[in-house]
Formats: C-alpha cells, sequence, structure tokens
C-alpha cells in the first residue's frame, strides 16, 4: 500500500521540516531506532520531533499522530510516495 504524504498539511500545523520528515517515516511504520538511523540523528532527537508534533497535533500517540495525519492530508497539493507496511493476515 502506498499512501500520498503531503508535507503542507504539517507545514500549516506548524511543523519544522525536520519533524515533518519524522512523521514521514513514522507513517512507514518505522521504529524511533530506526528513524534515528535513516536521517543519521540519536534516537533522543527523534524522541523531540515526535513529541513535538504529538503537541502541535493534540495527538496523544504515534497511532493517533498517524490517523490524524491521514485525515488531515490535503489531497490537491504536490505529493510523495510514503510506503506503509504490510501486515500479515
Amino acid at each position: 500500500m502506498v499512501l500520498e504524504a503531503t508535507p503542507d498539511v504539517m507545514a500549516d500545523q506548524g511543523f519544522t521540516p525536520a519533524e515533518t520528515n519524522v512523521v514521514l517515516l513514522l507513517l512507514e511504520g518505522l521504529s524511533n531506532r530506526e528513524i534515528a538511523s535513516r536521517l543519521v540523528v540519536s534516537i533522543r532527537t527523534v524522541e523531540s520531533h515526535i513529541s513535538n508534533t504529538l503537541e502541535k497535533s493534540g495527538c496523544r500517540s504515534r497511532l493517533e499522530l498517524s490517523m490524524w495525519w491521514l485525515k488531515n492530508r490535503d489531497e490537491s497539493t504536490d505529493r510523495h510516495s510514503v510506503k506503509l507496511p504490510v501486515l500479515p493476515a
């Protein structure tokens, strides 16, 4: 499954580019450690970005943040593909 990500939605919410990158990787189902490795930053930096995005979006969990993004994405703007992991049946 491929989702269309719109960083404009996140920018409108006040997310920084770094926070947006973390959320996009979160949408791929990556752990904090995997996100940190992919972005070449510390796990603590990833945790901070996730905490900031949770606060800015009003969400209380990573799952709620993902659902918030899916609900609020703007389908009329430019998009970037994000692959979601395939879950076992």
